[in-house]
Parts: C-alpha cells; sequence; structure tokens
C-alpha cells in the first residue's frame, strides 16, 4: 500500500459534513447534546468517585466499574466536543493527523471498553459460579494485569489499524459523510483497492468485537445456570441484580459496534450510519451509569453515603 502522494491531492485535511441537513435545527441538537454530554460525563465522574472513596466498594468487581467509567469519559471527549462544534459550523475542517489521532483513540478506547467487559464477565462469572474461591482467583494483581492486557490490546490493535487505513492514498473529495473520522466514512475516500484493508477491519473487528462477546455470552450462560440452581428466591435476585446491569451494557455496546462495523459493504449507507454511531457515542454512555445503579443497591448506598457525608460537612456548627 503506498502513502498519500502529492499527485493524489493538493489537501492535507478533511472536511467533516456532520449534520449539514438540519437547518435552522442545529441551535437546538446542539444544547440537547450538549446537556447529554455533561449529564453522561457527571454520571461517569460519579461513579469513579464513589468507587474510590466508599469503603464497601473496594472489590474487584467496582474495580472495573471504575475504569470502564473512566475509559468511556475519555471516549465520549474524543468524539463529542468536535460533534458539538460541527452543529455550530457548516465548514469544519480537521487536518490529517487530526483525524489519524481521532480514529486511533476512538478505536483504542473501544477496543478497550470491549476487553474490559469481558473480563467483568469473567469476574462475574467466578463470583457466581465459584464464590467459595472468588478472594483466591480474582487478586489485585490479577486485575492489574487484566486491565493492563485489556487497554495495551486496544491500543496495540488500533494502532496498526490505523496505520493500514491512512497509508491508502486519498483523491477526490476530501469530505468525510460523517461527525467523526470512522473507519467506513474514512474507508469510502480511498481511491485504491481497499479490499486488504477491509479484510484488516474485519479481523480486528473480530478480535475486538465478536470473539469478547462471545466470551460474555458463554459465561452468562454458566452464570444464569447457577442462578436457576438457587433455592433462595431472594438469592436469585441478588446474584442476577449483580450481572443485569453489565449484561445489558455489553447487548447495547457490542450491537450497536457489530451493527456498523461486521457487515457487507454493500449494506453501508452514511445517514444510516450517523444515526446509529450518535447512539453508541451519545446516548448509550449516558445510559451507562444509570443502568449500572439502577438496580445496585450497594452503588445507590454509596452514593447516598457520599451525599450525607457532604450534607453533614456544610452543617458543621463554626468552631469559634
Amino acid at each position: 500500500m503506498a502513502a498519500w502522494p502529492r499527485n493524489h491531492t493538493q489537501s492535507s485535511e478533511f472536511i467533516i459534513l456532520g449534520f449539514g441537513n438540519l437547518g435552522e435545527l442545529r441551535i437546538f441538537f446542539f444544547g440537547l447534546f450538549l446537556i447529554m454530554h455533561l449529564v453522561t460525563l457527571s454520571g461517569h465522574t460519579t461513579i469513579v468517585l464513589i468507587t474510590l472513596v466508599d469503603a464497601c466498594l473496594q472489590t474487584p468487581m467496582y474495580f472495573f466499574l471504575r475504569n470502564l467509567s473512566a475509559i468511556e469519559i475519555l471516549y465520549i471527549l474524543v468524539i463529542v466536543p468536535n460533534m458539538l462544534a460541527n452543529f455550530l459550523s457548516r465548514d469544519q475542517r480537521m487536518p490529517f493527523l487530526g483525524c489519524a489521532l481521532q480514529m486511533h483513540l476512538f478505536i483504542a478506547l473501544g477496543g478497550a471498553e470491549c476487553f474490559l467487559l469481558a473480563v467483568m464477565a469473567y469476574d462475574r462469572f467466578v463470583a457466581i459460579c465459584n464464590p467459595l474461591r472468588y478472594t483466591l482467583l480474582v487478586t489485585r494483581p490479577l486485575c492489574l494485569q487484566m486491565l493492563t492486557l485489556a487497554c495495551a490490546s486496544g491500543f496495540t490493535l488500533s494502532l496498526t489499524l490505523t496505520t493500514l487505513i491512512f497509508l491508502l492514498p486519498f483523491c477526490q473529495s476530501h469530505e468525510i459523510n460523517h461527525f467523526f473520522c470512522d473507519i467506513p466514512a474514512v474507508l469510502s475516500l480511498a481511491c485504491s483497492d481497499t479490499r486488504a484493508n477491509e479484510v484488516a477491519v474485519f479481523l480486528v473487528c473480530l478480535l475486538i468485537l465478536l470473539i469478547p462477546f462471545l466470551l460474555i455470552l458463554l459465561s452468562y450462560g454458566f452464570i444464569v445456570a447457577t442462578i436457576l440452581r438457587i433455592r433462595s428466591a431472594e438469592g436469585r435476585s441478588k446474584a442476577f441484580s449483580t450481572c443485569a446491569g453489565h449484561l445489558l451494557v455489553s447487548i447495547l455496546h457490542y450491537g450497536c459496534a457489530i451493527f456498523i462495523y461486521i457487515r457487507p459493504k454493500s449494506c453501508y449507507t452514511p445517514e444510516q450510519d450517523k444515526i446509529v454511531s450518535l447512539i453508541y457515542t451519545n446516548v448509550t454512555p449516558m445510559l451507562y451509569p444509570v443502568i449500572y445503579s439502577l438496580r445496585n443497591k450497594e452503588v445507590k448506598g454509596a452514593l447516598k453515603r457520599l451525599l450525607y457525608s457532604h450534607k453533614q460537612t456544610w452543617q458543621q456548627p463554626d468552631a469559634r
């Protein structure tokens, strides 16, 4: 694959078209997604905070949840600020290297999140299917190793894929019909044979999406079988509540990503992709903190304790 030769292009930047057909609704959608962005950041920051300071949440499950929220914060910061700027500008330009960096970080953080969700499924599998050996099997060093491996795998695969894509020659139009530098949108601008690159994209997506998702489904197969053998209704409810949030988040995350990246090229439509991308870069990240806390009594209890401690601090009389 040749580098980006000068005779193919005179420009060193891309034009992000975003949502060019919104007209007067641009300001409305800017306000809507800005509010969603702030709510999402607040939710994930709260999870990071309470899992750091609350003594009851110093377990592997909440260690992984804290790091998942931290990754999610970085993930949306890579995409959403540029998307919001696009609502206010009809001609948003992005340098070649800026586009490559955005794609790299997007894939790397998304990949790390996919691997971490699989690690969290393993944690729940051991906790429910082998509770007596949980503290022996899921140790702090192992948690750190699995987190490091998840992040390193995501960044390594992303660097490989991004390099392969941006070594392609781009010609004619540099208009990306999307609100960020997503893989299908950038690949569609290449003016050389992209079959090898498409195979590389498929293989990386296989490693990042399908294999972890299948491992999650396998883990939950064993988990459900174990839960059904619990005689106590209260025990079944407690076991299910610790897993339901993670399972729902996994389905939302993997479902949207698989729809975008693992499908025939003939099914690619830019407008459809933009809508689905809006969901998994804006809507689902906003729902994750709600999903994790709604059925989780420990998280809700920690949040109440945090709010109560701050209330007590403010209400303390002056010592003078």
